[in-house]
């Protein structure tokens, strides 16, 4: 199952329709979504426009000027196509649960991994689980507020991993 099948599992006002001034007619919450999986990525893509100069102030990118949109629209297409899901995801995706390892949610990671019951998590386990730096740049990514972004993250993370690894497994690349 790619990236793209998991967001559309939720529900249209949630994921499929962008909301007014948003760009590509995706959600704040798919970006953020987006953003937690493909997170290292895009460090290593505003690290990249850094460094060639296409960011010459080093400033972290917005959700409108580069950074995420860029991306989106070039390496990560075939992540949401489906192209590149298997690396894609399965990079994202053992990032993710060495992060939540890391900061003491790895239980609940691999619940949503597993077969069985997701465990929920609270926003602010989330955000300790996250870690300051990524939460920062979601938000900035999302342009959604950090209480918004973590609450809502909290509720959906749960079941977009869960579906992306439906024999309760990371998918191999």
């Amino acid at each position: 199952m790619g990236l793209l099948d998991a967001l559309s599992g939720m529900s249209n006002s949630e994921a499929g329709q962008g909301a007014p001034g948003s760009s590509g007619g995706m959600s704040p919450i798919t970006k953020a979504i987006i953003g937690v999986l493909a997170y290292q990525a895009i460090k290593a893509f505003t690290a990249n426009q850094a460094n060639a100069g296409t960011n010459p102030d080093n400033q972290s990118p917005s959700a409108t000027g580069g950074g995420l949109d860029d991306l989106l629209k070039g390496g990560l297409g075939g992540l949401l196509g489906g192209g590149a899901s298997g690396s894609a995801v399965s990079a994202g995706l053992n990032d993710l649960l060495k992060q939540f390892q890391q900061n003491g949610q790895g239980d609940v990671a691999k619940s949503w991994i597993g077969k069985g019951p997701n465990k929920s998590i609270s926003p602010n386990d989330l955000a300790t689980a996250l870690g300051a730096d990524r939460v920062n740049t979601l938000v900035s990514f999302s342009g959604m507020s950090r209480n918004d972004l973590l609450s809502q993250l909290s509720q959906q993370l749960p079941d977009v991993v869960d579906q992306l690894t439906p024999d309760g497994r990371l998918p191999t690349e």
